[in-house]
């Protein structure tokens, strides 16, 4: 038995790439929009912001709640990864459903 097969790593190789996809979209359309360059609201610095700590805090609670349930190190993984890619996935809808 490989050492590692029971981490299951290649389940979290998708939603990680999800993730990543779906913040730099969002980046760079805040970054447009702080610009000048994308409509956005005028608040839309202060949420970037203000949505940071209750999101990471809610994913690491979740993390720690499949980890401390016994769940293998790639679900304790997708348990912080889904709903941080949920949020991500929100705000790139809203931000370009101002574009339209």
């Amino acid at each position: 038995m490989h050492p590692l097969s029971h981490l299951h790593l290649s389940n979290i190789i998708a939603p990680s790439l999800e993730l990543l996809a779906e913040a730099q979209i969002v980046i760079a359309m805040r970054l447009a929009g702080m610009v000048g360059l994308w409509p956005v609201e005028r608040d839309e610095t202060q949420r970037m912001i203000a949505e940071k700590g209750p999101a990471l805090m809610g994913a690491a609670s979740d993390a720690q709640t499949a980890a401390l349930t016994g769940m293998r190190i790639d679900e304790v993984l997708l348990a912080a990864i889904i709903p941080l890619t949920g949020a991500a996935r929100d705000n790139r809808l809203r931000l370009s459903a101002r574009r339209a």
